[in-house]
């Protein structure tokens, strides 16, 4: 009997020749599977200045020109020139297994599941960092229950009339669109499934300087994310612990540079015949920002003892990564605060005026 062919895959892309070649061809392969439900692959090249578009069309890949307007508008012309009531996505770093698809479809034969996702695997030759990002993310997809109240896009099945009734991504997502659209579908009443049995491999940031920019990104649009989806702070893949570790970094500052205050303020004092001040030394105003810090060290103890356990001593570099990262994310916090605050920016009050909008 021969499979219904009701899938569409949709790519976005953009400057992604490091890695889209591996990531077409595995489509491909599921695409020609005995069997497979997928029917058709679209590839959105989001303004590519490399070799993208190309790679796809010399294997017979279609593809649409996106507008560079980020991936949540490229996903969105992509699922809305498909005519297959369900849509998988997968990301351009990330290349499908052979089963991974077939895992995801059973749990759609629930009309109520809107959507379905899987998770990661990673290339043997990744490096510590990769590897430390990945066995991260793999411990909290080990706490995630079935049902589920989060997904990403990496590999994500989602029925088509659903992205109709809710318009799809919101395009002025530049991050956590795909967080937004989860809280959407939840909230019009639908459903989400989680499948740790359909694995794609993902190429992680290889360098720091990379990974921490993205994470900056996050910080900003995770504002945005807190004000369109209020009480969705924690969730079944993030908890109240990650959520509080940008505000402990972001205090960090403030009191460094109080600390440097009160130091300068002392020598100002000392040897004068103010004896109300005699107990101080020049290290009382830093015992706060090292409180901090001890804190935001402590913090990540938790995930590194989880990730240690699964995939050995090295995983403790996750301490200082760890804390590293909260820095960066509390940056991109106090940036959307304040351009929010200011009406300024990409998540101000006209950018953004209401809570769960849409494109």
């Amino acid at each position: 009997m021969t499979a219904v062919r009701d899938v569409t895959l949709v790519i976005p892309a953009r400057d992604a020749m490091r890695t889209i070649e591996r990531c077409l061809d595995a489509a491909i392969a599921v695409r020609d599977r005995t069997g497979s439900r997928l029917a058709r692959i679209l590839l959105v090249d989001d303004g590519s200045r490399d070799g993208t578009a190309a790679a796809a069309a010399a294997r017979g890949i279609e593809v649409l020109s996106g507008s560079g307007s980020g991936p949540g508008a490229a996903r969105n012309l992509g699922w809305r020139a498909a005519t297959t009531p369900l849509v998988w996505f997968v990301d351009s770093d990330c290349v499908c297994e052979p089963e991974s698809l077939e895992r995801l479809l059973p749990h759609l034969l629930d009309p109520q599941v809107a959507g379905v996702s899987g998770t990661y695997s990673i290339a043997n030759d990744a490096s510590l960092l990769e590897r430390l990002i990945h066995e991260e993310i793999m411990v909290r997809h080990a706490r995630m229950p079935e049902e589920t109240d989060f997904l990403a896009t990496y590999d994500v099945v989602y029925r088509r009339e659903v992205l109709e009734a809710l318009q799809g991504f919101d395009e002025r997502y530049l991050k956590g669109q795909d967080a937004e659209l989860a809280f959407r579908v939840l909230e019009a009443g639908h459903r989400l499934r989680f499948e740790r049995g359909s694995r794609v491999m993902h190429f992680h940031a290889d360098r720091l300087s990379r990974y921490l920019k993205v994470q900056r990104q996050q910080g900003y649009w995770r504002v945005a994310l807190h004000l369109a989806h209020p009480g969705r702070g924690s969730n079944r893949y993030s908890g109240t612990l990650d959520h509080l570790q940008p505000f402990v970094a972001a205090a960090v500052g403030p009191a460094v540079i109080a600390a440097i205050v009160m130091t300068i303020w002392f020598d100002a004092v000392r040897g004068s015949a103010n004896d109300g001040v005699a107990w101080l030394s020049p290290l009382t105003g830093w015992i706060l920002p090292a409180a901090l810090v001890a804190m935001l060290l402590l913090m990540q103890l938790p995930m590194a003892l989880a990730m240690v356990r699964r995939a050995g001593s090295e995983m403790v570099w996750f301490v200082p990564l760890g804390a590293i990262r909260a820095c960066w994310r509390a940056m991109g916090l106090v940036q959307g605060v304040a351009d929010r605050m200011l009406g300024r920016g990409a998540i101000s009050a006209k950018a953004l005026p209401q809570a769960g909008g849409t494109a």
